[in-house]
């Protein structure tokens, strides 16, 4: 664990140097709305976020994003959101709602690439969570980045607010979360720490096991904005080396690393394995995804059987699909870290979620 650790540090430095660069990259552009664009469902503010006047970008009447601010969070920060065909046709019926959490070097837009998401019996919601907030309300809030409470962000103003602004079923057997990569991590943490607002759960290739060594290492290397092997697996999609913004101290999400002396006592608090935290999902609909191959699904294979095979000495029932080299997700999955394997596990479960949802109702 230490030398994965030191060797991240070491090279620190140059990964602040390559924070200018990184910078001007851009990932999916997106269109801002104009005067001729279609019409869109108005938001009030409230539940301290505040909308960016002029900051929307619309795709299509079903698909757009808002812009907000809130001082949990500095900076600007959108929420894409993606409305059945028929949302606006039939203003008495409320709707199902899924939270989709992007990976890490990401963005909400990512969310386009898994048209499955864009479903016609439920409401998705993609929420941004920083090119390496880790779904967390961070130790350090005194970094290069700012105030960074990203759990409070997305729970306590994120879901009220989309239950404010929309025709939702606000409860939790009509609402999931679900992640990839550093959001698969974000999803199992967020139904775990808050079981009375999601009763469906999906991590699809995530850094669920904080006990890993290996895991340990990728967060901290977001940290530093050492992409190393990452590089080639980018959760963007774009095929560029994902950026991860300036660079913080190793501590600065979770606190120390090391396991000495207790030091390490926040990623065991909040770690999405541990029985005590797996315990909480009981009654919950629990789904796992992953690949086996390259440098970060061989780890997130390892991670998903650890959690699976918890949750089943707890006795708490869930689906674990592990597609290994990608021949049972299709032609576009090599079983990797990235969409060609998402997007068609994605399509494998969002039909199952609007069949749990339609249970329910």
């Amino acid at each position: 664990m230490r030398s994965l650790l030191s060797g991240a540090l070491v090279r620190a430095k140059a990964a602040a140097a390559a924070t200018a660069m990184a910078a001007a990259l851009t990932v999916f552009a997106a269109p801002v709305a104009h005067a001729d664009a279609p019409a869109i469902p108005s938001f009030t503010d409230g539940y301290g976020l505040t909308q960016v006047a002029g900051a929307s970008e619309v795709h299509s009447a079903t698909d757009f994003t808002i812009t907000v601010t809130t001082p949990q969070l500095s900076g600007r920060h959108k929420i894409r959101i993606f409305l059945p065909s028929g949302y606006a046709a039939d203003p008495g019926r409320r709707w199902p709602v899924a939270y989709f959490l992007h990976g890490g070097g990401g963005t909400v837009d990512d969310a386009a690439a898994a048209p499955a998401l864009h479903s016609d019996s439920m409401i998705t919601v993609v929420p941004d969570g920083g090119l390496k907030g880790w779904y967390a309300n961070w130790a350090m809030q005194n970094t290069a980045l700012g105030a960074a409470h990203w759990e409070t962000f997305h729970i306590a103003q994120v879901v009220p607010f989309i239950d404010a602004n929309l025709r939702t079923i606000a409860d939790k057997s009509h609402r999931a979360v679900v992640g990839l990569s550093m959001g698969g991590y974000g999803a199992l943490h967020y139904a775990e720490f808050h079981p009375d607002l999601f009763g469906h759960v999906a991590s699809l290739s995530g850094g669920i096991d904080l006990g890993m060594p290996a895991v340990r290492a990728a967060v901290v290397a977001t940290e530093l904005n050492i992409t190393g092997a990452w590089c080639a697996v980018s959760t963007s999609g774009t095929g560029r080396c994902p950026a991860y913004g300036p660079y913080v101290d190793s501590d600065a999400i979770f606190g120390s690393p090391y396991p000495v002396l207790g030091a390490d006592r926040l990623w065991n608090e909040v770690d999405p394995a541990a029985t005590a935290n797996l315990a909480r999902l009981a009654g919950h609909d629990i789904t796992l995804y992953t690949g086996s191959q390259g440098p970060v699904d061989h780890f997130t294979e390892i991670a998903a059987k650890n959690v699976k095979a918890r949750l089943d000495r707890l006795g708490l029932p869930s689906r674990f699909v592990d597609y290994g080299n990608g021949a049972t997700m299709g032609s576009t999955c090599n079983g990797g870290h990235n969409y060609g394997c998402w997007a068609p596990a994605l399509a494998d479960y969002i039909p199952r979620l609007e069949s749990a949802f339609r249970t329910t109702s």
